[in-house]
């Protein structure tokens, strides 16, 4: 038993160990410098095949009546923030399961008893369990984020939608707050004054979070993150 014992609290500290690892993974990955989230540069022109003396540059026109829009590489839009959520579930589950096992006395060469050590011992016996399970969940999420936050062109696809990204970081002073937005527009969805709603954002990734003392403050300690997660087997 001491041997199985040790068995049982090493694969609980195991799973432990993993679970912090993963909590400080999530919490950890935002980062102000992070590349993955850097600006896009436009490429440089090549002005090698362009004509200087040259009336028309196609590089750089502008037409009388285009508005100037994000249309390539390196390009700044606007993202007016307009996400609201509403979200409800409810669960309700009951299991219930009974069985009586009947076992009458056994008839052995016209006795209906069987002698142990001396002595006549019945093998009529019965049997019952019964089993039950009941778990009833309850959860609401409400969610609102307001704001603009300008990003970058990342890349245009051949028919014309572009990829845009680009992230804000608003430095307090307990710590920061972060916006992170990516995802796939329409040119045809952005407005005059180069601006378009998130709601309009195609395969859309819209990030808010925070780092520092208040963040922390917020956050479950990691023995109740270990509890309360899908690694507790009870």
């Amino acid at each position: 038993m001491g041997r199985i014992n040790q068995h049982i609290i090493s694969l609980l500290v195991s799973m432990l160990l993993i679970n912090l690892l993963g909590c400080a993974t999530v919490y950890n990955s935002a980062s102000m410098n992070d590349p993955n989230w850097a600006p896009a540069f436009p490429k440089v022109a090549d002005n090698s095949q362009t004509n200087p003396g040259a009336i028309f540059n196609p590089g750089s026109a502008q037409m009388l009546f285009q508005d100037k829009k994000a249309h390539r590489i390196g390009d700044i839009i606007t993202i007016v923030l307009t996400e609201s959520t509403n979200a409800s579930k409810n669960a309700d589950t009951e299991l219930d399961k009974e069985s009586n096992l009947n076992l009458s006395e056994v008839s052995l060469l016209g006795n209906t008893t069987v002698g142990f050590s001396g002595g006549n011992a019945s093998l009529a016996g019965t049997a019952t369990t019964d089993r039950s399970f009941k778990a009833e969940t309850d959860s609401k999420q409400s969610n609102n984020l307001q704001g603009t936050i300008s990003v970058t062109v990342h890349q245009v696809y051949p028919n014309g939608n572009l990829a845009i990204k680009g992230e804000k970081w608003i430095a307090l002073n307990q710590g920061s707050e972060f916006i992170r937005v990516a995802g796939i527009i329409r040119p045809e969805d952005i407005s005059k004054d180069n601006q378009i709603a998130s709601t309009k954002i195609a395969n859309a990734y819209i990030s808010y979070g925070g780092k520092g003392a208040l963040a922390e403050v917020n956050e479950e300690g990691w023995a109740s993150r270990f509890f309360n997660s899908g690694w507790w087997p009870f």
